[in-house]
């Protein structure tokens, strides 16, 4: 009810550029919860080991490649974008991102090409980090830019909810080809047909994108010829701004990591560790996603009223205490609907943070740095947030190896995140309060 009536306050050309924006981030979600849910089925196919968890740790290693890469595009197409405007970035990187997740349907397999193959996956999941990057930072900074100031919040929300938007989507795609590609089927064209269906919300999102106005924030600052020649530059030469961004930054590396290590590592730790079959995965993950969009969406409105930091500081605090409850129910739980309802209490409180952000690097940074700066940091984030996957695959390998129970090793990863994300939220001031223009 909310939400339509917050659409209705909105221009046409507002609600244009919002979708617009909430499309690009939903096939960003999309594509990388493909990669997360086909992990563990396909590792063997390009990195074949006798040792499965060397196979698995090879796999991931490649997709936090991906992940890496991401701050470089942020900061090449954030620069593209404080240049020659938001939208145009917007379309670059949602055409590249789309054409990318495509062609990573036609990879061939380390049987048909020996080491070719793994060395393919690798450079192509670089060029989806690269685009992948550029797509948050334009997206956010043009969405915030035409959003009302009273209703930035909520917004904010809603645009970031594109994310979990494309992983609920991802989850329902794998479920469907899961269960018409059976086992071996799977492993030869069901994986494949997966990530060629990434080229339809791509192509529609950049139809809505052709449709839409530049930012007219940012067109008053060409007028006024205030456009920066090397944007970039400035996040960093600035003593302002630089301590802006390495603030920002703590947020970032937190929410990075608390969520690559709930719902991003969420699809592993069931499958390969709870040991569920992996319909019932895609059927639990359908459940928690549910719970992820809730909590952007509540965590962006409830922002507006009582401040960026400070939803941030309390859902910190909630995942520090929910942590090793809700890890010990979900590997000591009797059956699906225990485990489903463990996993949503989990990602919720630990994946929620995400809400705000949109507005809140929008209005930490002045207009002619805000794509470069913004983008920047939240990619930036997940120079540290990407590992953790691969420490909580190390780290639960090792607690088995000892006779340690294994759900502490997760649950030492949630809280480090946490701590990072409480230490960020009270070392930067609010932001709701700021003027974009």
């Amino acid at each position: 009810m909310f939400f339509g009536l917050s659409l209705k306050q909105l221009t046409k050309q507002q609600k244009v550029v919002i979708i617009g924006s909430w499309l690009g981030w939903a096939l960003d979600g999309y594509d990388l919860v493909l990669m997360l849910f086909v992990i563990s089925s396909i590792n063997q196919l390009f990195f074949p080991s006798n040792d499965p968890s060397l196979s698995l740790l090879a796999t991931f290693a490649t997709y936090v490649v991906t992940l890496i890469m991401r701050p470089v595009g942020g900061a090449f197409f954030g620069n593209f974008g404080d240049k020659h405007g938001r939208k145009n970035a917007m379309i670059i990187t949602i055409t590249g991102f789309s054409l990318v997740t495509f062609f990573t349907g036609l990879l061939p397999t380390w049987q048909s090409v020996g080491i070719l193959a793994p060395i393919l996956l690798i450079m192509i999941r670089l060029l989806q980090g690269f685009f992948a990057g550029g797509e948050w930072g334009s997206g956010a900074v043009i969405s915030m830019e035409s959003s009302p100031k009273p209703m930035r919040g909520f917004l904010s929300g809603f645009v970031q909810s594109g994310f979990t938007v494309g992983f609920l989507l991802a989850s329902i795609s794998f479920t469907l080809i899961n269960f018409a590609f059976h086992d071996n089927e799977f492993m030869e064209i069901g994986w494949r047909i997966i990530f060629f269906t990434g080229i339809i919300p791509g192509f529609v999102a950049l139809l809505v994108r052709l449709k839409m106005d530049e930012s007219q924030i940012w067109m008053k600052k060409v007028k006024e010829k205030k456009i920066s020649r090397i944007p970039l530059k400035n996040v960093l030469s600035n003593k302002d701004n630089r301590k802006r961004f390495f603030l920002s930054l703590i947020i970032m590396t937190g929410l990075m990591f608390s969520y690559y290590i709930s719902i991003g590592f969420m699809p592993t730790l069931l499958e390969n560790y709870v040991k569920l079959e992996r319909q019932e995965v895609a059927n639990i993950m359908i459940v928690t996603i549910i719970f992820s969009l809730i909590g952007h969406l509540f965590t962006g409105f409830i922002s507006q009223y009582i401040g960026r930091v400070k939803i941030l500081t309390i859902f910190g605090i909630a995942s520090l205490i929910i942590a090793i409850p809700s890890l010990n129910g979900i590997f000591t739980a009797s059956n699906t609907f225990e485990i489903a309802l463990y996993s949503s209490l989990l990602v919720f409180f630990v994946s929620s943070g995400f809400g705000p952000i949109p507005a809140f690097l929008s209005e930490r940074f002045p207009t002619e740095i805000r794509n470069s700066a913004a983008g920047f940091v939240y990619n930036g984030g997940l120079l540290v947030g990407s590992w953790a996957p691969l420490i909580a695959i190390t780290l639960l390998s090792y607690f088995d190896k000892y006779n340690i129970t294994q759900y502490y090793a997760v649950a030492i990863t949630i809280i480090i995140a946490s701590i990072i994300l409480i230490v960020g939220s009270k070392v930067n001031p609010d932001t709701r309060d700021v003027d974009l223009e």
